[in-house]
């Protein structure tokens, strides 16, 4: 899941004054590098040269009304994005479309809310219903299912020591958040229910093998093209009955969902789409092979760096036929899942200590020797984190 991140500000200005006003540059080394979320701004560079394909005026008088479609099961649901997530789905291969419900949600956040909501209501137990995911499972979870302390559902830890003879919603996030990987329900038990988040399943960051064919499945913008700021994802839904209640689960919280980001988004999908096609736009290069150009840079960078000062190690990823790129592709995760060697027992702390700021493994139930990084930053950002821990 791309959505629910704990923001901070960043404290990397290399400028100060001195008692006469005048500036000087601070030591690389009293820089703060914050890579503890993964706000995708690495994107910004392909944008500021491609984004003149996404501007959209929007008048006065639109989008006044509540409704987009009221025919639509999801009533306010722009009718042009519905459109432009299909096409956009068809163009990449990644996942089915036919026959699914379309529900859109301020990111996958509140989509997320809205399938615990959709699947733990009205239960036949009167008490709530499990929730679980295989560790390291995404460090927002947790927080999310038991926020509002519904009587719906509970969070129940991890997937892998789940025994319980009960129903049980189950969380798959693949490619994993945080370590990349590509998963299945671990669980697989009668009474289950599965959760499908799909934020990361797009060419920059993993091969597509296959269209994901599940009953329940998650996207969001943010991690698709980098438009974090524009808070729109949506989910493709089987059942009829389960996307009404996360309609109603939206309409409830949000009154919907706002048209104009809706708008926004349908625009940027249908740029994405025709770079991918090449119909009209030029020699332009979609931000699916810009953005597997640089994860794979970025990941070849870090890798050497990590390999000489020998104080942690990376995950290793095997490659696999990319039906999308037409070649065999290794994954590139958003994030990565460094672990501690030897006498480093916190990993957070230890980079904290050399003002790096990322995620501890405990966050995501783990080892406090694991830490996430984010590999999205900006490129001086992810620069300035190579030369800190090439000098540790």
């Amino acid at each position: 899941m791309g959505g629910l991140e704990q923001l901070s500000q960043h404290s990397s200005s290399s400028v100060t004054k001195d008692q006469d006003g005048v500036k000087k540059n601070l030591s690389s080394d009293r820089v703060i590098i914050n890579l503890d979320h993964g706000d995708p701004m690495m994107f910004e560079e392909y944008w500021k040269r491609n984004g003149d394909k996404c501007t959209i005026t929007i008048s006065g008088s639109q989008s006044l009304s509540y409704f987009s479609d009221p025919k639509n099961l999801c009533w306010f649901l722009e009718p042009e994005f519905g459109e432009e997530i299909k096409r956009l789905h068809n163009v990449v291969g990644n996942a089915i479309t036919e026959d699914r419900y379309i529900v859109v949600g301020t990111g996958s956040t509140q989509l997320f809310q809205a399938a615990l909501y959709a699947l733990s209501s009205p239960g036949a137990s009167s008490e709530p219903i499990n929730v679980v995911s295989a560790v390291p499972y995404f460090s927002c979870y947790p927080a999310i299912t038991d926020f509002l302390k519904s009587g719906l559902h509970k969070w129940a830890g991890d997937a892998w020591t789940y025994d319980k003879e009960e129903p049980y919603i189950e969380v798959v996030t693949s490619p994993n958040n945080p370590d990349g990987n590509v998963r299945e329900p671990v669980v697989k038990r009668n009474g289950g229910m599965v959760i499908h988040d799909l934020a990361y399943y797009w060419p920059q960051y993993t091969p597509i093998t296959s269209a994901a064919d599940h009953d329940l499945m998650l996207f969001t913008v943010s991690k698709c093209t980098g438009h974090a700021g524009a808070r729109i994802g949506w989910a493709l839904v089987k059942d009829k009955d389960v996307a009404a209640k996360m309609k109603d689960f939206i309409t409830i919280s949000t009154i919907g969902v706002s048209k104009d980001s809706q708008l926004r988004a349908a625009k940027i999908l249908r740029a994405v789409s025709e770079s991918c096609q090449n119909t009209g736009l030029g020699n332009v290069k979609n931000i699916f092979s810009y953005g597997r150009s640089r994860m794979n840079e970025r990941w070849e960078r870090l890798r050497a760096v990590i390999k000489q000062n020998g104080l942690f190690s990376l995950p290793e990823y095997s490659n696999q036929f990319c039906n999308f790129l037409g070649e065999c592709a290794e994954i590139s995760p958003a994030f990565a899942w460094l672990e501690s060697k030897g006498k480093i027992e916190d990993t957070e702390s230890f980079l904290k200590g050399h003002n790096i700021i990322t995620r501890s493994g405990k966050a995501f139930g783990v080892s406090n020797k694991y830490v996430r990084i984010s590999m999205l930053d900006r490129e001086e950002t992810f620069n300035l984190l190579l030369e800190r821990l090439s000098t540790l």
